[in-house]
């Protein structure tokens, strides 16, 4: 495995990775990873003959300072974890990627308007300024990216298609702690105490698949009241939404595929969760 810090050294690696005809899969990260990046990365190793993982935590993707602070650094346990499945980790400085101020602007109309797009506001131009330039120097095939941040995989999603980009993005589903927590780089951050009460989160949410019978409100309600009980828990949103535009539903006849997306947080630590209500 190859370890590159510069962009210099990459775009020489990758030439001749793809001069040799090799296909390319890449899964970008910001790091502390888990068995949920593993398991992008194993995929990618199935489906080409080359896997690209980037480290690099995003600071133009963060609207709350200390967050980006606060952010789980592992560097060099993550290059150990991933050594048996990437070929090449691309963990560049700042300065390697932004040595200017990025100036760029994406613009993804309704699709950014909601949930997390609302409550975070330039998070996902700064996702696509990463991600657009990542794929510009890496230039791979596929690209993998995990279900749990599933607003961003469908805003990927179109970015790929408003700019016509030659890679196909593979969207991969949420990998779970056994007791049913969404892997996050950001449980990390949890204490102890509040790692028994993140499972919770699931709990709920699957709960409210049992009052499909009701009505969304009738859901929403449920999740809210739920997510009140815990003291710890501090709900930002829960939305039951369009799969495919992100737009929230006042039935469930209104899409062929619905999806409910929560983000609370828990003490200090903010996260996120989805499920597929209707596919």
């Amino acid at each position: 495995m190859l370890v590159i810090q510069t962009l210099d050294e990459l775009k020489d690696v990758l030439f001749r990775v793809k001069s040799s005809g090799k296909s390319v899969g890449f899964v970008p990260t910001m790091g502390a990873l888990h068995d949920g990046h593993l398991s992008l990365l194993q995929r990618a190793k199935k489906e080409n003959t080359a896997v690209v993982c980037s480290i690099f935590v995003n600071p133009v993707q963060f609207n709350n300072a200390a967050d980006y602070t606060q952010y789980p650094r592992t560097l060099e346990k993550d290059i150990d974890y991933i050594s048996e499945v990437a070929d090449i980790v691309f963990a560049p400085s700042q300065e390697e990627i932004f040595p200017t101020v990025p100036t760029e602007k994406y613009h993804f109309g309704i699709l950014e308007s909601v949930m997390e797009g609302a409550y975070r506001p330039n998070h996902f131009n700064g996702v696509a300024i990463i991600v657009k330039r990542l794929f510009d120097w890496i230039m791979p095939d596929k690209a993998y990216f995990g279900e749990k941040d599933y607003q961003q995989l469908v805003i990927i999603k179109e970015l790929v298609r408003e700019l016509n980009l030659p890679v196909e993005i593979i969207g991969c589903p949420i990998v779970r702690e056994s007791n049913g927590l969404a892997m996050s780089s950001r449980n990390k951050r949890l204490s102890p105490e509040e790692l028994q009460i993140a499972p919770n989160i699931y709990r709920i949410l699957q709960g409210s698949l049992s009052q499909m019978h009701l009505s969304v409100e009738g859901m929403k309600k449920y999740v809210v009241d739920e997510i009140g009980k815990i003291s710890a828990f501090k709900l930002e949103y829960f939305e039951i939404a369009n799969a495919e535009t992100l737009q929230p539903v006042a039935s469930l006849d209104e899409a062929n595929s619905i999806i409910g997306c929560i983000a609370l947080y828990l003490g200090s630590v903010r996260l996120i969760d989805n499920i597929m209500i209707k596919k």
